[in-house]
């Protein structure tokens, strides 16, 4: 069976185009956590610890309530079809992060504002793709 990743390597994840904030901004908190929240404190609270496709699988098998012995079975058949990658975030699209991959592949979220982005920007050393758009 194929495997498809999501993963990125040397590369910065831009904030969409057509954002409409200026700066990083948490999620809010709602009833059910949202993918915007989930993958916020998935990637927040442990920067380079995990790469975009361990965040993307994740999320779906807390959504779908997977037990983790489920995991590595799901996981494969998950990955065996293409997925969307982090450029499709709400956390870049609408929430004013860029998501930065190190040489690992291994991810970290950086607010639009902060120098850290910026420097990211600059760097010729590290590939850049946008967002995707919100709107059409």
């Amino acid at each position: 069976m194929k495997t498809h990743s999501t993963n990125y390597f040397n590369t910065l994840i831009e904030t969409a185009t057509d954002i409409k904030v200026v700066k990083g901004t948490v999620p809010p908190s709602k009833g059910n956590k949202t993918v915007a929240e989930r993958q916020y404190e998935l990637i927040a609270s442990a920067p380079y610890q995990y790469t975009s496709d361990d965040i993307i699988f994740q999320v779906y098998a807390e959504r779908k309530d997977l037990m983790p012995d489920e995991y590595p079975a799901a996981r494969t058949v998950f990955f065996s079809r293409g997925q969307a990658c982090l450029r499709a975030s709400p956390l870049a699209k609408n929430y004013g992060y860029g998501i930065h991959s190190n040489s690992e592949g291994k991810v970290a979220l950086y607010g639009m504002e902060t120098d850290d982005y910026q420097k990211f920007v600059k760097d010729d050393n590290t590939k850049k793709v946008k967002a995707m758009k919100s709107s059409k």
